[in-house]
């Protein structure tokens, strides 16, 4: 299975959000244009192009003013299966 980068990861939210700019650490909470309904939308995209990843929305359970798309992306590593 192919990850996505956290690159790729961030212009899929800019695309859905229409965000200018998604830096990986900038905290979500403050990107313009970037809401809950953007990262549920964003969640749902992800989970339709990597089925095998058991990524859902405990992804933002404790979003706050500091989670970045990098803790986000690290969350996501954390839930890759093994490969056998």
């Amino acid at each position: 299975m192919s990850l996505p980068t956290i690159e790729e990861l961030a212009s899929q939210l800019e695309a859905v959000s229409g965000a200018q700019k998604v830096d990986p650490d900038h905290p979500l909470q403050h990107i313009p244009d970037v809401d809950s309904l953007d990262l549920m939308e964003w969640l749902y995209g992800f989970q339709n192009s990597y089925p095998d990843i058991p990524a859902d929305e405990s992804l933002f359970a404790d979003l706050d003013d500091t989670t970045t798309l990098r803790h986000v992306y690290d969350r996501i590593l954390a839930l890759v299966p093994a490969q056998a």
